[in-house]
């Protein structure tokens, strides 16, 4: 019988989200292009139910690249009204388009000379007239048995909200680097932390010359114990890098292993990384060459450090 229940809300709320597909129209890029254009902040209001799915789009909004933040409508007419300013966009759901606080903010925003987007179920109600760009929103009925409780209507309400954020970055051009700058906690932040966070550096970066002889390179690779060393120029600049496995080809190929130099047995044009790269990315490069280790460079190949496989098993990327 429950599952029926939930069977008949989820059926009801997912048709809800599906129908919104047909209604939008050029006012959902009008809103896009004014949210992305603002000089100030986007402030999202809601009462209600709509109010915490305006906390909602707020967050998500913030957490991909277009400050905003949440205002409470009632609150707003005793003194938070000072958070907004002209050039402010505010952004305001309602289901029916009339609830009283919404529409007396209304008013108000427009007074600051912030402008408005509305997002409601009713595009002749009181919000729509008024805002600068309005959004549909509306449901045929709520998921619930009564066709009362914010069901269908606050997951559409949501949804649309989604959308929204997500065309907002994506015309913006916000990437998975930039999603790392605010994101540095959790699995998630594991994720995405960049290799400048994890790579050795500095006296850590075993590092010789071509010229270098075999026996100070076995030096130089035991005394970092990351398995290789780089092959630099005189201005840092990376030419090769000797491993591990070129040691153990040279000692079978020759019966004086540790004559010559560095550049007699380095591999040359090696895979590099930079430091703003993710620690993801460094993990996929390592796994399709079958190496454990990648010098990091900057855009003229000089070294800054190196990154080791083991270094992203301990952020538990695998």
């Amino acid at each position: 019988m429950y599952r029926e229940t939930a069977r008949r809300v989820l059926e009801t709320e997912s048709r809800a989200v599906a129908d919104l597909v047909d209604h939008l129209d050029e006012a959902f890029d009008h809103a896009v292009d004014m949210i992305v254009s603002c000089a100030g902040r986007v402030v999202v209001t809601g009462m209600g139910k709509s109010g915490i799915v305006s906390q909602k789009l707020a967050a998500t909004l913030s957490s991909t690249g277009t400050p905003a933040f949440f205002m409470h409508p009632a609150e707003a007419v005793h003194g938070d009204l000072g958070m907004i300013v002209a050039g402010d966009i505010v952004v305001a759901l309602s289901n029916s388009g009339e609830t009283e606080e919404i529409v007396r903010v209304l008013e108000l925003v427009r007074r600051l000379g912030a402008r408005t987007v509305g997002i409601s179920g009713n595009p002749g109600s009181t919000l729509a007239r008024h805002s600068d760009v309005h959004i549909y929103a509306g449901v045929a009925r709520e998921a619930c048995s009564l066709d009362l409780v914010p069901t269908a209507s606050t997951t559409a309400a949501m949804a649309i909200g989604d959308a929204l954020a997500v065309a907002c970055y994506e015309k913006r051009g916000f990437s998975a680097r930039d999603y790392a700058r605010y994101h540095v906690g959790g699995r998630l932040g594991r994720k995405l932390v960049q290799v400048q966070h994890l790579m050795h550096r500095d006296g850590d970066v075993p590092a010789v010359t071509e010229g270098t002889t075999m026996a100070a390179a076995v030096r130089e690779m035991s005394a970092k114990r990351l398995g290789m060393t780089c092959v630099v120029d005189r201005d840092g600049g990376l030419v090769g890098v000797l491993t591990d496995g070129d040691l153990r080809r040279r000692m079978l190929a020759s019966e004086r292993p540790l004559d010559g130099t560095a550049g007699d047995s380095m591999t040359r044009s090696p895979s590099t990384i930079t430091p703003d790269a993710l620690a993801t990315e460094a993990l996929r490069i390592m796994e399709q060459k079958k190496i454990t280790s990648l010098p990091v460079v900057d855009p003229a190949r000089k070294v800054l450090g190196v990154i080791q496989i083991h270094d992203l098993w301990r952020t538990e990327l695998f």
